[in-house]
């Protein structure tokens, strides 16, 4: 009997790359549907009590349609989809969701767990994306590539940014202090040390590699890596202990005219004490990609400063994290439908 499997994806995660990659893995002799949601085209959803969606932190797509499209699936495949425990009740065949992200966050997992469904997903999907995106953002900062593009833009020629007193400074000669030492975290450090800097690393629940200790990388504490680093790039996950990370206090810990960099979430950051400090100078630059709301308002106060590059949480968007978050969650079907174990179970 073939397995029936319901594929949501949506304009960065392609369903037909979801199928090509289950179709390599497992064979066509499968019953697929696929459906395409309009995200990021549209922006995402964030729990709603008044849908039962209020265990479900982000998510896209409406609970009904969801339905209605899994129906009889037993397998579904998708990246933002929600599902409730409303939803599973109407689902009573489903057995396996893999979710092509680093957390299922679009998924009750305390009702799929009474459900007895098996939740899977991709942890690191992004990561190799989002550390290049950080090495770029650490450099459109420090060698002013943002400051010497907006004048031209302009039509300015900032010749006065070749003067001694405002030019760059070049990695080689500065302190990099990396907070948060996981897939990510990891994979900056070691595109790091290629430039030569001096690396300190903060995570007080991780061990440097031995590579990385050979290479002179340091693991202290986050005030002594607040105190020394010239740049502070995070890379923490959002917990109870780590929201707000980034605050008033913390910040008048790092040395004047430290660099500022975001990649990772934006309910790390304290943004009024942020603002606070990009008025100040104490923070000489700073490049966001993560907000604590998204979209951001027009009117939001960090667009008007001078010395801020913002992206719209693009960091881990790339055509390999498509196929590789395909290629994994295809695994796993594979795997379920050989009766194996799965490989990254929620």
């Amino acid at each position: 009997m073939q397995k029936k499997i319901a594929i949501i994806g949506d304009r960065f995660m392609l369903p037909d790359v979801f199928r090509s990659e289950i179709e390599k893995a497992c064979g066509n002799r499968l019953d697929i549907r696929t459906l395409e949601m309009a995200w990021p085209d549209e922006p995402m959803e964030f729990g709603n009590p008044a849908l039962g969606l209020d265990k479900v932190k982000e998510y896209f797509g409406d609970p009904d349609e969801v339905v209605d499209f899994i129906g009889d699936a037993e397998i579904f495949v998708t990246q933002l989809s929600p599902l409730s425990d409303a939803m599973m009740r109407r689902l009573p065949g489903l057995k396996l969701v893999a979710v092509s992200r680093g957390g299922p966050i679009n998924i009750d997992m305390a009702a799929a767990k009474t459900h007895g469904i098996t939740v899977v997903n991709v942890p690191g999907r992004n990561a190799s994306a989002v550390a290049e995106f950080t090495i770029g953002a650490i450099l459109a900062e420090t060698r002013l590539i943002r400051v010497g593009h907006e004048a031209l833009r302009k039509g300015e020629w900032r010749g006065d940014l070749y003067r001694a007193d405002r030019t760059g400074r070049e990695l080689s000669e500065m302190t990099v202090g990396v907070i948060g030492y996981g897939n990510i975290g990891t994979k900056v450090v070691r595109l790091l040390r290629a430039f030569g800097c001096r690396i300190l690393v903060s995570d007080p629940y991780v061990q440097l590699s031995a590579d990385d200790r050979n290479a002179g990388v340091e693991l202290v504490a986050l005030d002594d890596l607040l105190a020394r680093s010239d740049v502070v790039t995070l890379h923490s996950r959002v917990t109870a202990e780590t929201r707000g990370l980034i605050n008033k206090d913390t910040i008048a810990r790092m040395k004047p005219g430290v660099i500022f960099i975001n990649t990772a979430r934006g309910p790390l950051v304290d943004y009024d004490a942020l603002y606070d400090a990009l008025v100040s100078g104490h923070i000489a630059g700073a490049m966001l990609e993560t907000f604590a709301v998204e979209p951001v308002p027009s009117d939001w106060p960090l667009l008007q400063l001078p010395n801020v590059t913002l992206t719209p949480h693009i960091a881990g968007a790339s055509v390999r994290t498509v196929t590789y978050a395909a290629e994994q969650a295809a695994e796993e079907v594979r795997r379920f439908i050989a009766g194996l174990p799965p490989v990254n179970p929620c």
